[in-house]
């Protein structure tokens, strides 16, 4: 099952080669709730997996993000003690919207800056 949350990532950490085979990257976001007049404050910890690790890096400190991520849990036993462990594994990070159009209103495009029709593609059936 997948969901996705809103926040401010205010940390980022380096890849962790943890083995051969595996590696992982953590980061942190701020998500604010505003509950009355009292402002609830969370620091929530995700982690990046294999691939996944370059989804981000040291630009987005600071940049509101819509973080899609799965909910892992697992079980570890060791000398007869058994612990277990969640993990938030995200799988997509998106600037925030607001942002994005932001930065699209500060550019200026001109008719020079859009590319010509292709004839080619007008002939296509769909």
């Amino acid at each position: 099952m997948a969901f996705e949350i809103t926040g401010k990532i205010i940390d980022i950490s380096p890849v962790n080669q943890v083995s051969d085979k595996f590696k992982k990257r953590e980061f942190v976001i701020e998500k604010k709730e505003t509950g009355g007049s009292a402002v609830f404050i969370d620091y929530i910890k995700f982690q990046l997996v294999q691939d996944k690790c370059d989804l981000i890096n040291e630009s987005f400190i600071n940049e509101e993000v819509k973080i899609s991520f799965n909910l892992k849990g697992n079980k570890w036993e060791r000398d007869g003690k058994v612990n277990y462990f969640t993990n938030l594994d995200a799988w997509k990070i998106e600037r925030s919207q607001a942002q994005g159009r932001e930065q699209n209103h500060s550019s200026n495009t001109t008719l020079e800056d859009i590319p010509p029709e292709n004839d080619e593609l007008s002939d296509l059936p769909f």
